[in-house]
């Protein structure tokens, strides 16, 4: 988000990937050895992070200040131990990386593991990675999270030492959650931006259920509405909270520029699904993939499609072997009390399943009260 601003107001920002630093990782913040990546997860991570970067950057020739994306494997895969020792490690002294605080905890007493050589080097290449670029770029302010207040200036100092020239740094404070604990993509119950790890349902539903105290915090960093727009919000929320008004918009912000209009117009329909009166019509505007996730965790049960030409009674499919009912007697029990839905319609004892019930590409949705759902999955 913070690039984002940055190239608003007419910044070229420069998005870097650590393709040569993720094979080492960053000690920063961890009181253990990383795992070590190999070659090829990284060069998949690398792809991921460049299709969700052209996502908020502009990236474009007819943007006077388009962004660019640099991969710092790209300099790093010639550089020999020698020609590192001599170019980085002569201008940084040991004490001076040892004064670090990602060090200075590795190395404690405290500490069980201590720091292998590989981590500890890894400042000396972040740090090369700022000079590099002000090198080639003329890129003169660094970004990046609290935790890596070390590593960049380590970056500053090498620049002085080598090119007496002045640069900068800005880092922001990590997010944490109203709870004290930490927003980030390896802590429990976050999310992700890639669809294929959480589902745009997912991560609309996300949003939705934030605390009002996060709700607060999180609409003023990433949405990109004015201080204004944003007081006011503020206000309306305090005055009707039960109507959710920071925690709607916020959903509805993130999620389309994350993902696309009609990813959100699929979680709304899906959340009015679940959570509010809906119909058949609302069930056939979804696609399969976010019906499932919606439901995922709901009994399916997989029939032949054949089976529907003669049609199938409702009590039979009711009660049938990994239904959401036991018997025969608490099938017509359920109907007889006006508690069967299907596809969002209440049905009688009468109803014959065919294929005019089918919704998105082979399905039907029974329904048992409010909260007992059952997938119906016709294949061929």
């Amino acid at each position: 988000m913070i690039l984002i601003h940055f190239q608003l107001y007419g910044h070229k920002p420069i998005a870097l990937i650590g393709g040569a630093t993720g094979m080492i990782g960053d000690p920063s913040g961890k009181s253990s050895e990383r795992k070590l990546l190999d070659q090829k997860k990284l060069e998949k991570n690398s792809l991921a992070l460049k299709k969700q970067f052209f996502k908020f950057l502009d990236f474009s020739n007819k943007c006077k200040n388009s962004a660019e994306l640099i991969n710092n494997f790209d300099w790093m895969k010639e550089f020999s131990l020698i020609d590192f020792s001599r170019e980085v490690g002569k201008h940084i002294t040991v004490n001076y990386m040892m004064s670090k605080e990602s060090v200075k905890k590795r190395i404690s007493d405290e500490s069980s593991e201590g720091m292998s050589f590989t981590e500890f080097t890894y400042q000396l290449i972040q740090g090369f990675d700022f000079l590099e670029l002000m090198r080639s770029k003329k890129c003169t302010i660094q970004i990046g999270g609290s935790d890596q207040w070390g590593n960049i200036t380590t970056g500053i100092e090498l620049i002085r030492k080598k090119m007496s020239k002045k640069v900068f740094s800005i880092t922001c404070p990590l997010m944490t959650k109203s709870d004290g604990s930490k927003f980030g993509k390896t802590e429990e119950g976050n999310i992700w931006l890639d669809k294929a790890k959480t589902s745009p349902y997912k991560f609309y539903q996300y949003w939705l259920n934030l605390s009002d105290e996060d709700a607060e915090k999180y609409i003023k960093i990433f949405t990109l509405l004015n201080k204004n727009e944003i007081l006011d919000l503020i206000e309306k929320h305090k005055k009707s909270p039960h109507e959710r008004i920071l925690q709607n918009k916020i959903a509805e912000k993130v999620t389309l520029m994350v993902h696309s209009q009609k990813d959100l117009e699929n979680a709304k329909v899906a959340s009015k699904i679940l959570f509010g009166k809906s119909t058949k019509k609302d069930l056939s505007t979804l696609d399969k993939e976010t019906f499932l996730d919606i439901f995922d965790g709901v009994p399916k049960v997989k029939i032949d499609k054949s089976s529907l030409k003669n049609g199938i009674g409702i009590v039979e499919a009711l009660s049938m072997k990994g239904s959401i009912l036991n018997s025969l007697s608490e099938a017509r029990r359920a109907l007889k009390e006006n508690s069967v839905y299907i596809n969002k319609s209440r049905v009688d004892e009468n109803k014959i399943l065919d294929v005019n019930d089918l919704i998105i590409e082979g399905v039907i949705l029974v329904q048992r009260g409010k909260k007992k759902y059952l997938i119906l999955d016709f294949t061929d």
